[in-house]
């Protein structure tokens, strides 16, 4: 990023608060080689890690278990053209042992659309990355905010 392009480059930890505070996210994986973005609610565990709960049988599950994925959250202001992003990327997997199912089942995310049977996923975040958008700055004396 260029130091007067309006944006701020956010560290690991800010990235990790930010998405600890966001409500909705937008998972992007590849759907029949094409890419694809759902949006989901989701938590954040312990780790750092993006929790998502879903379907067992869902075509989400089948298309993200095993392969990396990114994950995206932000908060925008139209008003005060400001605002920020995160992405997160990393491997996603269906989370398994029984344990750690029933510990997520208690601190894990609630299903806005619940199903009989459901899983919960992990995405490792193997690389964080984060913006944020400085509003109402000026260029040649001009504010951009009005």
């Amino acid at each position: 990023m260029h130091p007067n392009d309006g944006f701020r480059e956010l560290d690991r930890q800010e990235c990790l608060h930010r998405l600890a505070r966001a409500p909705l996210g937008r998972i992007v994986y590849t759907r029949q080689a094409l890419p694809a973005v759902l949006p989901v609610n989701f938590s954040l565990d312990d780790d750092g890690a993006v929790l998502l709960r879903t379907a067992a049988d869902s075509e989400l599950t089948r298309a993200i278990d095993g392969v990396v994925v990114a994950f995206e959250t932000d908060e925008v202001d139209t008003g005060t053209h400001s605002g920020w992003s995160v992405v997160v990327t990393g491997m996603a997997t269906v989370v398994t042992d029984p344990s750690e199912h029933s510990r997520l089942c208690r601190v894990g995310p609630r299903s806005w659309a619940p199903s009989p049977r459901e899983v919960f996923v992990r995405v490792q975040p193997e690389l964080v990355t984060g913006r944020e958008l400085m509003g109402g700055r000026t260029m040649y004396g001009t504010d951009l905010s009005a």
